[in-house]
């Protein structure tokens, strides 16, 4: 048996040397970003909320907003900075070590079939399993140096021991969990993109299904189905659970088992999907026709995605009400006559709006992107050289690019306002749809910064994901910090109107209009301008 398992990894030591000296840098940023997001809470937390009353009027403007909960999870305890930080940077921080993980194992697995670097590993002393095995090996070594540099900096930063390496073992752990599910998915994928999809379906479904699990008060058992619930279990800082983190290990280590079964079975360069051939005759005569016929099947899967997401925010809705009646530092801010309970629901709306706006951006920017892996593997030139104009192939991809991701804000819109209007919160379907419409033109800023990036600047690639994560990080991680308008007016989701408020400015859609027109023009003109797959 022992034989056998070595002929099976056999080569694994230099392959796993040589993938360390050469992916290590893509490690980086998961490192950084993680232990930024966790070492800022603990340093900031004390300067901006330096009093116990402060500490308990932020914990009432959480407690107001239950969006937030989707996102970060429970809020156990806000009175500390340990506390603060187990809420702000335990789910998050999770999710960012699980994308990392995803992405090596993916890239070092299918990614390397696709490309025709396995086939020359292959040639080599090499056993089947072993390129499998180093993708593990790179994921997990990424996610211990997560868990062991944030836990370490936030600790040093001012957190407590315990509390701090508890917190980040938790992205260790969730890191883990997920090299196992993207191992699985590398070997239904047909290849590295439906590989991808798959494992961050699996962990956008987990993680919203969590926070929407902690946001209704869901019975407890839901919460012990969701790998991710159990992390949120270990509860740094009000409790210090480490017996889940077990959970995680057998997870991870049935799911690894698993691939290894899978990746034995399977036809090298296949999966459990294979892609269809084209038809024999070409039927797309435009290039329109063609950036339709490329992201149909993306296209569907994200609106369908979206229909569910509508659901699960409209239901939320519905149970709006009764979330903030149980909040008491919520009761207490009602009887002051500090705002009203309608108010309250119209700024959850908008949160909730703005979140669906945020990752319909998500889809956008990832077509963009698919157009400059058009480009790269040479599918773009054979189109040029016919009739069509470079302006007319790029305008004809932006038109999908703009409309699907509103198409998709719409979807999601149109069941929350069904949800919003049946339940009588406060808020009609005609509000909650224009309410969804205005969420529309900062989606279309953020893909269009893309557009920009791919068509003047694609040397620079990971630069189209900005206005996705300045988005994210100002709408959604700046309040708490209390930032200037000045910076949160960076995001183009700050600029939203309220349409309940009638004393919102609607100016703000105007500029980040121009801007968006401008980003267009920049990408036509470098687009127009520049060599065509240039590294």
């Amino acid at each position: 048996m022992s034989a056998l398992a070595g002929h099976t990894l056999a080569g694994t030591g230099p392959l796993l040397r040589a993938s360390l000296k050469y992916e290590k840098k893509s490690f980086a940023p998961w490192i950084v970003i993680a232990t930024a997001l966790s070492v800022s809470s603990v340093v900031v937390y004390p300067w901006v909320y330096p009093e116990q009353a402060d500490r308990v009027e932020f914990a009432a403007v959480v407690g107001s907003n239950p969006a937030l909960s989707l996102i970060f999870g429970p809020a156990f305890d806000l009175s500390t900075s340990d506390g603060f930080n187990a809420w702000r940077a335990l789910a998050l921080g999770g999710f960012l070590t699980a994308l990392g993980a995803i992405f090596i194992v993916v890239k070092a697995t299918r990614g390397q079939e696709d490309s025709g670097q396995a086939e020359l590993l292959a040639s080599g002393v090499m056993g089947r399993g072993t390129r499998l095995f180093t993708g593990m090996c790179l994921a997990l070594i990424c996610s211990v140096l997560v868990g062991a540099i944030s836990g370490i900096a936030t600790a040093l930063c001012g957190g407590e021991w315990e509390n701090s390496l508890l917190l980040c073992a938790t992205f260790t752990a969730t890191g883990w969990m997920f090299t196992g599910i993207a191992a699985i998915a590398a070997q239904l994928g047909g290849d590295a993109h439906s590989a991808n999809t798959l494992a961050l379906s699996v962990l956008g479904v987990l993680f919203v299904l969590r926070g929407f699990t902690y946001s209704i008060e869901a019975p407890q058992w839901t919460v012990w189905v969701n790998p991710l619930g159990w992390m949120t279990e270990t509860r740094p800082a009000t409790g210090n659970h480490w017996w889940p983190l077990l959970l995680a290990v057998a997870f991870t280590t049935v799911a690894l088992v698993s691939a290894f079964i899978l990746d034995a079975r399977r036809d090298f360069g296949q999966g459990a999907t294979p892609p269809r051939p084209g038809p024999a005759r070409g039927k797309v005569h435009s290039p329109l026709r063609l950036a339709l016929r490329i992201n149909t099947g993306s296209m569907i899967a994200w609106a369908c995605a979206f229909g569910v997401l509508g659901v699960v925010f409209g239901y939320f809705a519905t149970s709006v009400e009764e979330i903030l009646r149980n909040d008491s530092a919520v009761s207490q801010i009602l009887a002051a006559g500090a705002t009203t309970p309608d108010a309250l629901i119209s700024e959850f709306i908008v949160t909730i709006l703005s979140m669906v706006g945020i990752i319909a951006s998500v889809s956008g920017v990832q077509m963009m992107i698919k157009i400059r892996h058009e480009e790269l593997e040479d599918r773009l030139e054979p189109l040029l050289a016919t009739a069509i104009s470079r302006t007319r192939y790029l305008g004809s991809n932006v038109v999908i690019v703009l409309l699907a991701p509103a198409a998709y804000v719409l979807i999601a819109g149109t069941v929350i306002a069904v949800f919003v209007d049946k339940a009588d919160i406060g808020m009609s379907l005609a509000e909650v749809l224009l309410q969804a419409v205005t969420v529309i033109p900062a989606v279309w800023t953020v893909v269009a910064l893309a557009v920009a990036v791919v068509g003047a600047r694609p040397m620079v690639l990971l630069a189209a994901w900005a206005g996705v994560l300045i988005s994210f990080a100002l709408t959604i991680l700046g309040p708490p910090f209390n930032l200037w308008d000045w910076i949160l007016a960076i995001s183009p989701y700050w600029h939203i109107p309220n349409v309940v408020n009638s004393g919102d400015s609607w100016a703000g859609l105007l500029w980040i209009s121009v801007i968006t027109v401008a980003f267009l023009a920049l990408g036509f003109a470098g687009f127009r301008r520049r060599d065509l797959a240039q590294h």
